[in-house]
């Protein structure tokens, strides 16, 4: 009689493991960092414990765990091909976020654009001399075009691979992401 008790209870152990094996493996879960294996495919990351999902939740993203959570940190490989230190106690959902062709849809007509809340491009050239600094002239006029004129902002800036200052240092027309900082 307890043999049959020993085995039954041998057995519930087991299964109770491989549950929780399981539900750790199981796309859709959410979870720690901590509790994650290297490699496993996320979205829906917190930046700060208990903060809720703030990165890679847009349609078919996914990170990826690139060093074990042993630590506070966990290395995370960001869809850019940043990698980003996010603390282990922050939760993420196994798995890719579903519908990876949302950018492959073309739209059919002008209007369709206008539902998604977009506004219509219009060239600075087509424009009056009132409403941007590369409008007027005659026709396709060179003396307020790129011929004529530095190309420029609405506002009047320039723009285009022109000479920038900031922080005393100079670049051709890119910032780099420690001066935007």
């Amino acid at each position: 009689m307890t043999d049959v008790a020993d085995t039954d209870s041998l057995r519930d152990k087991m299964m109770k493991q491989m549950v929780h094996l399981d539900i750790n493996a199981q796309v859709g879960t959410c979870m720690p960092l901590a509790s994650m294996r290297i490699g496993t495919l996320i979205h829906n990351i917190e930046m700060n414990p208990g903060q809720g999902g703030k990165l890679v939740r847009a349609a078919g993203t996914c990170a990826k765990i690139l060093k074990e959570p042993t630590s506070r940190y966990c290395l995370v490989k960001m869809p850019s091909g940043a990698e980003k230190l996010i603390d282990s106690r922050c939760r993420a959902t196994i798995g890719r976020v579903s519908n990876p062709s949302h950018n492959t849809r073309t739209l059919r007509k002008a209007g369709q654009s206008r539902w998604l809340g977009r506004r219509p491009v219009v060239r600075g050239v087509a424009m009056n001399p009132v409403d941007h600094p590369h409008g007027g002239g005659e026709g396709r006029s060179k003396s307020s075009g790129s011929f004529g004129r530095v190309s420029q902002t609405p506002w009047g800036k320039p723009t285009k691979c022109v000479l920038m200052h900031f922080n005393g240092s100079s670049t051709y027309g890119f910032r780099s992401r420690e001066l935007l900082k």
